[in-house]
This record gives structure tokens, sequence and C-alpha cells, in this order.
């Protein structure tokens, strides 16, 4: 643990001396570089929303939009949900920015349907409405930030073919929550990428990506089919499949559907083969910086997407660590909306 806290301050401090811009984006599809404005008009309010604060995944998120803003010269309201069992606090936090008057919002949502009717309000008003990591379906939505995450799971399948040079395997799929939208985004590309492999899928069932109940399904998943060659699982489900199987001398490999610190110390240690990263930090940044320019008028792209990489034990010394996580001693930052 104690080189991933170094290495991570080291990339972190880095990212903070110079610009994160320009950036490698998909942007509707083609391949450009990414600049955000140098500084907003006025110090526009923002409210952004997230499914919850339970993993530096997303303090690396909430970390990206809280340096932007600050960049920016906006004032933010970082607000978390608690777990994807709890929509109903992310409808009632939106409402409650709503109320508080938020100029835009940044949304990181629990499923891709509970928002929309509030969403459709605000962006039909001029209230720019940005589509943050996890997939919102809705008409009128202003702009989106993520990646697909049925790209995610076509890399962590095609990396397990190349790794197996094409005999036939058993891979065990341990998704994350039906509802949320990166989950039916992984499963579409999953299933699309097994036409031609000689790859038996085995579904370990749904469950919040929280520790006991992942643990639970990994436990009944190795029991059920003992004999896997890999599993592709949410970070949760991966690191303690990593640590079980070694435990039960199984032999299946793990590979993480993205990319977490506890993962990237797992593939450090050989526990886990490589998990394909997002940049959440990054998304973030942008999705700020997309919610300013659709205040200030711009005409906004539809999509913008920070390209994938596969991280394994190979690649993991030249990644900038910045992209996916705050530095050492950040907690999950959450703020109430400022006057």
């Amino acid at each position: 643990m104690r080189w991933l806290s170094l290495w991570l301050t080291l990339a972190c401090q880095a990212l903070l001396a110079a610009d994160w811009f320009p950036y490698p984006v998909h942007v509707d599809g083609r391949l450009l570089d990414y600049r955000p404005l140098p500084v907003a008009s006025q110090p526009w309010r923002v409210c952004a929303l997230l499914p919850h604060g339970k993993d530096r995944y997303w303090w690396g998120v909430a970390w990206g939009l809280d340096q932007e803003a600050d960049r920016l010269g906006v004032r933010l309201g970082i607000y978390e949900a608690g777990g994807y069992e709890h929509a109903d606090v992310q409808v009632a936090q939106f409402e409650h920015c709503v109320a508080e008057g938020a100029d835009a919002f940044v949304v990181a949502s629990i499923n891709t349907y509970d928002l929309c009717s509030l969403a459709e309000v605000q962006s039909n008003a001029g209230r720019p409405v940005v589509d943050l990591v996890n997939r919102l379906d809705c008409r009128g939505l202003s702009t989106r930030s993520r990646v697909d995450f049925a790209d995610m799971a076509r890399a962590s399948l095609g990396y397990l073919v190349r790794l197996s040079g094409g005999r036939q395997i058993q891979v065990g799929w341990l998704p994350g929550p039906a509802d949320a939208g990166w989950v039916q985004d992984a499963e579409r590309g999953l299933h699309q990428a097994l036409a031609g492999t000689r790859v038996t899928l085995v579904h370990g069932g749904y469950a919040p990506v929280d520790r006991s109940r992942q643990a639970q399904l990994v436990r009944e998943l190795f029991k059920r089919h003992p004999h896997l060659d890999y599993l592709i699982a949410n970070a949760e489900a991966a690191a303690f499949a990593a640590q079980l199987a070694r435990n039960i001398g199984s032999e299946a490999r793990v590979l993480s559907l993205y990319a977490t610190e506890r993962v990237l110390e797992q593939i450090r240690e050989g526990q886990v083969l490589a998990a394909p990263t997002d940049s959440p930090v990054i998304q973030a940044r942008i999705a700020l910086d997309l919610a300013v320019r659709g205040l200030q008028g711009e005409t906004l792209p539809q999509l913008v997407s920070p390209r994938i990489e596969m991280l394994d034990a190979g690649s993991l010394e030249r990644f900038d660590l910045g992209r996916l996580m705050p530095p050492e001693g950040h907690w999950m930052i959450r703020q109430e909306l400022p006057d």
C-alpha cells in the first residue's frame, strides 16, 4: 500500500501543478484534444448529484468537480445519495437543488429514469443538465460526459480472449446493480463481444456495489461454478474475489470492469489481472466545463468521452493516477450549494 500512496501523491501533485488539458477525447465520435474554458463569465451555481461516496472512484469524481469549479470560478454543491438502493434520496436532492435556484446540474444517476421528469423541466427552462458517468435516459439532456461501459466490457473481454489464446474458457460475470445505466451498457457490450469467441459466460447475479452484497454473490458463484477460468466483475466483487480465490485454491483469474485504488494495488501485487479505466476525474472536469459552456450559450456536443485504457502490470507504471482518483489524504467531498 505504501508504494501506491507515494505514487498517487506524486502523480496528483503533478496534475495540480500543471493544467490537465489539452486532453484526448472522443467528441461525438471524433478524436480531439479537449480544451476547457479559461474561466467562467460569472460565478454560476452548479449542483452535482452522485450515487454514493463509498469508494475512491466517486471520491475522484467529487474531487475533479471541486477542482474544476475552483479553476473556473463557479460555486458548486456536491450531494451523494448513499448508495444505488437510494434512488428516492437522489430525487429529493435534485428537488433540493431546484429549490435552491441552481443554474445547472451535473448528474451521475442511480438509474436511467427516476430523474428524467425533473431533468427535462430544468433543461427546457434553459438550465443545463449534464449526464455524468452513469447514463441517464432522458429527452432534453444538454450533453453527456461519460464513457460507454459497453466499450469497457468489450475491452475487458477482448483482453481475456487474447490472454487465453482463443481457447475455450468459462468466464464469470458480476456487473453490479441491475437498474444502473452503466451496468446495462456493460452487459450489452459484453454480449456483443461474445459473438465469435469460445467463451462461456456464467452470470453471478446483480446487487449494489457494496462489499457485503458483492462478497455474497462471489461466494455463491464460486460455489456453483468451482472451475471458472476467469471472472469479470465490478471493482468491489473483483477485489473480494481475488482474495477469496487465493484462500480457497481456485484457479480463476480476476479482471475488474473498472479501476479503483484497491484494484490497482491488487494488479500491482498480481492478484487482479487488469482493469480498464474511464478516467473519472477527467469526466468530472469535462462535465462541469460543459455545464458552464451551456450556461454561456454555447452549442454543446452530444457526448464527450475520454479514451479507455487497459491497466495491467505492464502499463500501470506509465499511467497518471490523477485521472482516476484524488491525491492521498483527500476524502469524499460533500458540500451544500453556496448562495
